[in-house]
């Protein structure tokens, strides 16, 4: 419709998970309880593999096209990413650092937040002293939270901390320079291929 604003090019991908993971679990389901060894049974994982290579490739064209014509927007994420209480659980976490129980945390956050709602605020602007009325436990430093605190507490593999995310890129160039290198080498061995196939045909 046009008042959609909606990116149709991530929407028809997103739509397209489902088709290669129904063929993952057909792949799974074909291998299950095999014994070692080949079966006849894995003649059933050609469809699907070449299937979803064939879903895949176009995907991921239409995604580095999209994301190299894409342009960012930073102040509103940020601003979208800290409202609606999404930062609730770094609140809980706030509290269980200071050594309550996380389900004691997840009760009195649940009442910060009606407080919240009730007075037109959100977590970033409720007056502290409307916190230490909840409980005791908060302080100053509870108004800090904010969507980079957030981020930087996710100091785990795969998490959202600046050093694990250059860590994830490193990975994925260093993965995707091998990938080239062996695309590379692989058109290298398929022109010669083809030279000595013609040197062959001349003789």
């Amino acid at each position: 419709m046009p008042q959609k604003k909606n990116s149709d090019v991530a929407e028809l991908v997103r739509g397209k998970v489902g088709r290669v993971y129904g063929h993952l679990i057909g792949v799974l389901a074909t291998i299950k309880a095999l014994p070692l060894a080949y079966n006849r049974d894995l003649q059933e994982d050609k469809e699907a593999l070449f299937d979803a290579a064939d879903t895949l490739l176009p995907c991921l064209i239409a995604m580095a096209a999209m994301l190299r014509s894409a342009s960012v927007r930073k102040e509103r994420l940020e601003s979208a990413a800290s409202a609606g209480f999404s930062l609730a659980t770094d609140v809980a976490d706030y509290l269980v650092a200071r050594g309550l129980p996380f389900r004691e945390a997840h009760n009195l956050v649940g009442e910060v937040v009606r407080r919240c709602i009730a007075t037109g605020h959100e977590l970033s602007t409720l007056p502290l002293d409307e916190y230490r009325r909840i409980s005791p436990l908060f302080d100053g430093d509870v108004l800090l939270i904010d969507v980079w605190s957030s981020i930087r507490a996710r100091d785990t593999m795969g998490g959202t901390a600046p050093n694990r995310v250059a860590t994830a890129l490193g990975e994925a160039r260093d993965w995707t320079a091998q990938i080239r290198s062996w695309s590379n080498e692989r058109r290298r061995r398929i022109s010669e291929i083809n030279r000595i196939s013609t040197d062959l045909t001349v003789l």
